[in-house]
């Protein structure tokens, strides 16, 4: 079976004719994962029971009962849980961890027959923009084996890349879905927050994590986000269904040039310059924009998300669950078990965030930096009133070679200097491919990003679909 350019509707469109079965699909998939797996890393463990799944979804279409997702071969970033599966979020404290119960996207999927192939890997909780910080070795770039795939979604990516399932669900605190999916040329998609329940999902940053899609093309992408959102009583962050906006018309869009300047590479500028003029002659009016206080946008979030993150993985004590090293004593067993669970990145970051948030510092930082966020919210709401979407690469580079920013943490910060305005804000967030640019001979791609005020999702779809009509073209 042809892989390649399969979508999602048009393997709906075979199941539902009767050309394939959902077991046929299954296969093909599971034959190119075990196949390709080895050398790209993407998947942690693939499912023992996909056949299973598939004859399910198979019993589903002959009834008539079938939705666009029913028997589609879906990757799951190792963050979200699966009953009765182990979910280790990329981390040697939880490798034996077994879940309880289905996060509230896994009840989703399961509710239409999707069927999950297997668990991806990931930066460890989260925590990177390369998948290298994951504690079962790093994922390679599907157009080049000797680069990342960014992160932390990067196994999901690469899946899908790689076709090794049709779509993916990730996780997005500040850009992990939108970034890999540049630099593996798929369109990932960050909903608003709240759109999706983060039930039974591992939290990093509680005000900044969100699930998301990625798919081939935006149509993919929209359909997966479609199946896992709505309402749930058991996540207080959840938003109700009529807040979101449908149809909102979109003409005039924004664009920040005051951030093109240090660490953006020039081939990226350029490409993006070329992309408007395309979107202007489709009739888009494209507006210059200022929001000064958004330079400050990857301080704040290197404040706010280490600090609650801190918080989050304060319950990974090797006494409830999880790896256990036995010391002297308890407080020694809490010190050995997280010496030898928590990767270098992670013991980064919570001490960042237990320092921001510690008695003298926390005014100078944390409650700084979420004064900082408000502004820049002000200033963005101010600006969604003149302008229906804001333009910006999702990346300032394409893939960069394992290990090149391993032992520089900045530069791999500043990774994220387009991505994480959008969770700050809660606002919704695409990646599209833009094109590719040219490293040591290989042609690598990178992207588009469009971020739209919250609740106002349907826009960036609908853009999307235009400026996706626009590349291919």
């Amino acid at each position: 079976m042809e892989l390649q350019n399969l979508t999602i509707e048009e393997a709906h469109t075979l199941l539902t004719q009767g050309s394939i079965t959902a077991v046929d699909l299954a296969e093909s998939y599971l034959a190119r994962a075990k196949e390709k797996n080895k050398e790209i890393n993407a998947y942690l463990e693939i499912f023992d029971d996909v056949l299973d799944q598939a004859r399910v979804a198979d019993e589903i279409i002959s009834a008539g009962k079938a939705t666009k997702l029913t028997g589609i071969p879906i990757a799951i970033k190792d963050n979200i849980l699966i009953n009765g599966r182990i979910a280790s979020g990329g981390s040697k404290i939880l490798e034996n961890y077994v879940a309880a119960y289905d996060a509230y996207v896994i009840e989703k999927l399961k509710a239409e027959g999707a069927v999950c192939i297997g668990r991806t890997n990931m930066d460890e909780f989260a925590m990177g923009g390369s998948t290298e910080n994951s504690a079962y070795g790093t994922t390679k770039n599907p157009y080049n084996l000797d680069r990342v795939p960014g992160g932390s979604s990067g196994g999901s990516a690469a899946a899908v890349a790689a076709d090794m399932a049709i779509a993916a669900l990730g996780t997005d605190t500040g850009g992990s879905i939108r970034q890999p999916a540049a630099l593996c040329r798929l369109v990932g998609f960050k909903p608003t927050y709240g759109a999706v329940s983060r039930y039974g999902v591992m939290a990093l940053g509680s005000s900044l994590d969100q699930v998301g899609s990625f798919g081939k093309t935006v149509a993919d992408a929209e359909t997966l986000f479609k199946s896992i959102r709505g309402s749930d009583s058991r996540d207080s962050t959840s938003l109700p269904d009529d807040f979101f906006r449908e149809g909102t018309s979109i003409k005039k869009i924004g664009v920040p040039r005051q951030f093109f300047t240090e660490g953006v590479d020039k081939d990226v500028i350029a490409t993006f310059e070329e992309s408007l003029e395309a979107l202007k002659g489709k009739g888009y009016e494209i507006v210059d924009i200022e929001l000064p206080t958004s330079k400050y946008a990857l301080a704040v979030y290197y404040i706010i998300m280490p600090a609650e993150a801190s918080t989050n993985l304060a319950r990974y004590d090797g006494i409830r669950y999880g790896v256990q090293v036995q010391g002297k004593d308890l407080l020694d067993d809490y010190m050995q078990t997280r010496k030898e669970g928590f990767g270098a990145e992670v013991r980064r970051r919570i001490l960042l965030g237990t320092f921001v948030l510690s008695s003298g510092y926390a005014d100078a930082y944390y409650r700084k930096a979420i004064a900082v966020r408000n502004q820049i919210k002000r200033e963005f709401e101010k600006v969604l009133n003149d302008v229906d979407v804001i333009a910006t690469p999702t990346s300032p580079t394409p893939a960069f070679k394992i290990g090149d920013k391993v032992s520089d943490p900045l530069a791999m910060y500043a990774q994220d200097m387009f991505t994480v305005i959008a969770n700050l804000l809660g606002a919704p967030g695409i990646s599209i491919p833009m094109g590719k640019v040219e490293r040591d001979g290989s042609q690598l791609p990178i992207g588009m990003q469009f971020i739209s005020a919250r609740g106002t999702d349907s826009s960036l779809f609908a853009i999307g679909k235009d400026f996706e009509g626009i590349i291919k073209g």
